[in-house]
């Protein structure tokens, strides 16, 4: 069908009173000129994507990868109970697929202080509605931490990785109760699982020490003993308590030796030397 003038003129006329999408004229306008624009939201991202996936499919994955990147770097801010907290997690566990065995325990109690910290925050700024979440969440974690830390063995992994978890324990909890301080209502139960294991750990890993050590006194080798019968009944702190107070003595000063008056020598010199003087003194007629 041949198109005459009219008809052209006509067609014309329509794309004239066609009027572009404002926040393309944004986008192209920022492209050319590089004026600074305003950032979207997430809800208009989310928009402008669905808009572009139905009218360019070909670029529908590769904005898609993008847009991914993108929530991963404002979930990273993110506190318990906020729209982006579970794509946080998201990128956590995604993370956690590349640790080792050897090193989940400390990953697992990294993640623990991280949580921590996500609560502190909150209690700091008094965001109340978000203190449940944020309970919860460290609670969890802390849980987690203490069934892979259960997985270690102290006479088969490296010595040096059980006594960092063991500080890295004691620290948390030096934490948790500066976090109580603030008001917050923390329970027990899932630290004392946490430091229980960890207990477990260090008193085996000494006893395993004393054991390779020549033990100089009959009352020393009882007291291992008397340590090794508290593990198998489960009192690892009583243990603890037990081996600080033999052999973790603070060493005894050397005995001081008593000072000489300088007074009294100075005293019984002059007398020696009258004595001599009356010895040697000779006769007179």
């Amino acid at each position: 069908m041949k198109m005459t003038d009219r008809d052209l003129i006509k067609k014309l006329q329509i794309l004239k009173d066609i009027k572009p999408r404002k926040d393309w004229v944004v986008l192209i306008k920022t492209q050319i000129l590089g004026e600074e624009r305003e950032q979207f939201s997430l809800i208009e991202s989310l928009r402008l994507f669905f808009q572009f996936k139905l009218a360019k499919p070909a670029f529908a994955s590769l904005i898609a990868v993008f847009l991914l990147f993108g929530l991963f770097a404002f979930a990273q801010n993110s506190l318990p109970g906020d729209f982006l907290y579970p794509i946080k997690k998201i990128a956590e566990r995604g993370q956690a697929v590349f640790v080792s065995k050897i090193d989940k325990p400390q990953a697992s109690l990294n993640l623990a202080n991280k949580r921590l910290e996500e609560l502190t925050k909150i209690a700091e700024t008094n965001q109340v509605k978000k203190l449940a979440p944020a309970i919860n969440e460290f609670q969890a974690s802390v849980s987690e931490a203490a069934k892979n830390l259960s997985r270690m063995e102290a006479t088969s992994s490296d010595p040096a990785a059980i006594k960092k978890m063991v500080e890295g324990t004691k620290e948390l909890g030096g934490k948790i109760q500066e976090v109580k301080s603030l008001g917050v209502v923390i329970g027990e139960e899932e630290f004392d699982e946490l430091q229980g294991v960890s207990d477990k750990l260090e008193v085996e890993l000494l006893i395993s020490d004393l054991e390779e050590r020549t033990l100089w006194t009959e009352e020393q080798k009882e007291i291992l003993n008397q340590m090794k019968e508290l593990v198998e009944e489960g009192k690892y702190s009583e243990a603890l308590v037990m081996f600080n107070a033999e052999f973790n003595k603070p060493a005894s000063p050397e005995p001081m030796e008593e000072p000489i008056d300088e007074s009294e020598e100075q005293i019984e010199e002059p007398i020696e030397k009258e004595l001599i003087e009356e010895v040697t003194e000779e006769p007179t007629e």
